[in-house]
């Protein structure tokens, strides 16, 4: 009943920079946290950063003063900007957003999107 459609994933050199988006839909009551992991060949995925709907920002130290995370609430989008990528940010990005439906309005989930590649060149 809520789809998270993540876009701006690819290939770019070492130093260089990418925006992710993640728009959530469907039978939405609401959408509360929202954030980013990742997970690179042979690892566990891992939180990249997070935002509350009161734009409280959680880092992961790897890319603390990097990457920038960011919504827009009334779009039910997240948005990760990356700069400075390096080889090791090269991983499946995925979205996660914390919400409830219309259905059951006061119970919270977890919703994932599909995952997008970032990959960075040497």
């Amino acid at each position: 009943q809520v789809q998270l459609v993540e876009s701006g994933g690819g290939l770019v050199q070492t130093g260089g920079s990418l925006r992710l988006s993640c728009a959530a839909s469907g039978r939405i009551f609401s959408i509360n946290d929202m954030g980013w992991y990742r997970q690179a060949p042979g690892k566990q995925r891992e939180l990249v950063a997070a935002i509350t709907t009161g734009g409280h920002t959680n880092y992961a130290d790897s890319v603390k003063g990097r990457f920038t995370i960011s919504r827009e609430n009334v779009k039910n989008t997240v948005y990760l900007q990356m700069n400075s990528l390096k080889a090791e940010d090269t991983a499946v990005y995925y979205c996660k957003a914390r919400g409830s439906t219309a259905a059951r309005p006061f119970e919270n989930r977890d919703y994932w999107g599909q995952g997008t590649q970032v990959t960075v060149s040497s």
